[in-house]
């Protein structure tokens, strides 16, 4: 099943590849930011924070599943705020950093009740939640990578920094894991932790677009070519993009066969020599 996505909601389209992958590189839906469609039980429209955090740990339990024993994990994930609106009766969580439409506010997942234990205007701390119970479910935790956009969206807020950051975590199946350090080694040094990229607009792309910057190291970190590279929220798919430029398969899921189209455009026509 190389070079396959399967359409539908991840949790059930998983268990269907047979053929282990080498590394993971994906990117999750953020919680209670963005609706996808109509369909129920999107993962980021969960009540809380806690259950989202649930279902990503479950999701993830397949991912590891699909790895090779050496298998890595390369986690994309950004943080919300909290804020709770008196007398409308609903929590309203925003982005930490907005470049769509579909960001604003009024876009934006609403809860019936005020959520037990945040205060408003606080961070929730969603991508440390989650790295923190993924290692508790059995992942080895090993590294916080910080992604510095150089171009973030400017913010409103008067009372705090605008947010330029997201995390990017490293996790491997086993505690050996496969990792090319001089793959991805810099002119004069080993790679740093902190990874300078812009963030990059795709044309009628999905808009939660993840820059191809940001996927070649982990590719050419966490595998080798002909290996498979997994992606189980494909998006519009640069992972697969990226992962054929670099002569590796690809397998993923999307829940929108609507992208179809849009990946399949991207995967032979977009030219990355110049990054690689």
């Amino acid at each position: 099943m190389k070079d396959t996505i399967l359409y539908g909601d991840c949790r059930d389209t998983l268990p269907a590849f047979i053929d282990k992958a080498r590394c993971c590189i994906t990117s999750p839906p953020y919680y209670g930011l963005r609706n996808y469609g109509d369909e129920d039980n999107q993962i980021g429209q969960e009540q809380t924070p806690e259950e989202y955090i649930q279902e990503m740990v479950k999701v993830f339990r397949l991912v590891r599943d699909c790895l090779t024993d050496d298998g890595t994990l390369w986690l994309n994930i950004g943080d919300s705020y909290y804020n709770y609106r008196p007398g409308k009766g609903q929590a309203l969580v925003q982005q930490t950093v907005s470049n769509s439409k579909q960001d604003l506010p009024d876009k934006c997942a609403r809860r019936g009740n005020k959520l037990k234990g945040y205060k408003e205007k606080d961070l929730i701390g969603i991508p440390w939640m989650l790295a923190f119970a993924l290692r508790a479910d059995g992942w080895y935790l090993r590294q916080d990578i910080i992604w510095s956009k150089g171009n973030p969206m400017p913010e409103s807020v008067r009372d705090r920094c605008t947010k330029s950051h997201e995390y990017l975590f490293l996790l491997s199946k086993n505690q050996n894991y496969y990792f090319d350090v001089d793959a991805i080694k810099e002119p004069t040094r080993r790679k740093r932790s902190v990874w300078n990229i812009n963030k990059k607009a795709y044309k009628d792309a999905h808009f939660a677009v993840y820059p191809p910057e940001l996927v070649i190291p982990c590719i050419k970190a966490g595998s080798e070519k002909n290996d498979i590279i997994l992606d189980p929220f494909m998006g519009s798919g640069t992972t697969a993009m990226v992962a054929k430029e670099l002569g590796r398969y690809y397998i993923g899921c999307e829940l929108h066969e609507g992208y179809s189209n849009l990946i399949q455009d991207r995967i032979p026509n977009d030219s990355l020599s110049k990054l690689l």
